[in-house]
């Protein structure tokens, strides 16, 4: 009995673990010949991708259709965008400090330029593109994933409000998302071998560059963000649920956290996210709305290595990173770049273009901080997908009182 319920409780885990230390030893060893096990992991993410997207719509739509106070959604959605705001602040300081301390530039060079068409356009434009899409067919790819969670919502909203007339509706869309959540299950069958897979290609192919001229910037931001993830997140979760909340995170993230660092996509985490988040606790409208948006909004690891790259361009060109007013107006510049630009089509990018332009840095720089954007996914993804989890902890805390982890789904 203790047998069957230990492999029941760390039985995927386990899988999971030995797949990536046999994927990331087979990388070590074949190096760049490990490109091979590329296709077995991209199997895993078209899987994940491919189901990403109805599992999104039904899970949002269904959470907010059954919602009978819509004021509810407006405080989760305020409490979120506060949350948010406050951790990016929090992480942009924790880099400040690892930059003012170990200098990340090493032996970098400024690069020789990039092409006009590798700039993103217009930003209106790109905000417009962000929010919407001109036809319904566009709303079904993971590349307008913001668009995607605004027309969830609104569907989710227009369905509380048609009342009891929609109840047939609600009921499709609960049924939906019953149904995709047994899919995702179905899928993450394969994780061990999908991520493994992807393990040794990436191993394989980026272990000589981690070693090489960008082996100092990366010897700042990994193990800070390692640290960000261990301490800030347990203080998170302590806030959220005490010494109960810290124990049924960390029993719950790992999964979640191999799956962002593997596939270094946070829209591919969210269903095995949702499925954590669920069994931390966190309301079912609470995580289903916050989750989602959080995988396109708010990015710790990004606000992280925002500041790294600010750091290095400042070395760079022998600017002293020093003062009061410049470290405020680089935490800004993070949070602009790792929260608000994050929702945008091509965000990254935008994020990069956007530090090099306010601070007036020639676009040579670009692909220097565009190497080391490269470089940081890995951990940045896994920061960013499991902030989104032990923010809705927060949320949680903050709208459930003491008791929320006891207010389990009906």
């Amino acid at each position: 009995m203790k047998q069957n319920a230990f492999l029941r409780n760390y039985g995927f885990l386990l899988s999971l673990l030995i797949g990536l230390s046999v994927g990331s030893v087979a990388g070590l060893v074949l190096k760049e010949k490990a490109v091979m096990f590329r296709p077995l992991g991209d199997v895993f993410l078209n899987l994940l991708f491919t189901a990403v997207v109805p599992m999104v719509f039904f899970s949002m739509a269904s959470a907010v259709g059954s919602m009978v106070d819509l004021k509810r959604l407006g405080r989760i959605l305020g409490w979120m965008m506060m949350v948010f705001i406050l951790t990016g602040i929090a992480a942009s300081f924790v880099m400040v400090a690892g930059v003012m301390v170990f200098l990340p530039a090493g032996s970098l060079g400024v690069g020789m330029g990039i092409s006009g068409s590798a700039v993103p356009g217009n930003v209106a434009d790109q905000i417009v593109k962000a929010f919407t899409t001109p036809d319904f067919v566009d709303l079904l790819s993971r590349k307008n994933m913001l668009a995607l969670i605004i027309f969830s919502l609104l569907v989710g909203v227009a369905t509380s409000l048609a009342r009891e007339k929609g109840d047939a509706f609600r009921n499709v869309l609960a049924s939906g998302n019953e149904v995709m959540g047994k899919l995702i299950g179905l899928i993450m069958l394969y994780a061990p071998i999908g991520l493994g897979a992807y393990f040794a290609y990436l191993v394989g192919s980026f272990g000589v560059q981690l070693l090489g001229s960008y082996a100092r910037a990366m010897a700042v931001y990994y193990p800070l963000a390692l640290a960000y993830f261990g301490g800030a997140f347990t203080f998170y979760a302590l806030l959220a649920g005490g010494s109960r909340g810290i124990r049924a995170f960390w029993f719950n993230i790992i999964p979640a956290s191999l799956t962002a660092w593997g596939t270094a996509s946070s829209v591919a985490a969210i269903p095995v996210n949702l499925e954590a988040a669920r069994k931390i606790g966190v309301p079912r409208d609470i995580r289903e709305v916050i989750i989602p948006l959080g995988a396109t909004i708010h990015m710790e690891g990004s606000c992280l290595a925002a500041i790294l790259k600010i750091a290095v361009l400042f070395a760079l060109f022998h600017i002293p990173f020093t003062g009061v007013g410049t470290i405020l107006i680089a935490v800004g510049v993070a949070v602009l770049a790792g929260i608000v630009v994050s929702g945008i089509p091509g965000g990254g990018l935008l994020g990069e273009v956007l530090i090099i332009t306010l601070y007036g840095f020639p676009m040579e720089a670009l692909p220097v901080i565009t190497m080391i954007g490269a470089l940081v996914d890995p951990p940045a993804t896994m920061v960013n997908a499991v902030g989104d989890n032990v923010s809705s902890m927060m949320v949680a805390r903050i709208m459930g009182g003491k008791t929320w982890m006891d207010q389990r789904d009906a």
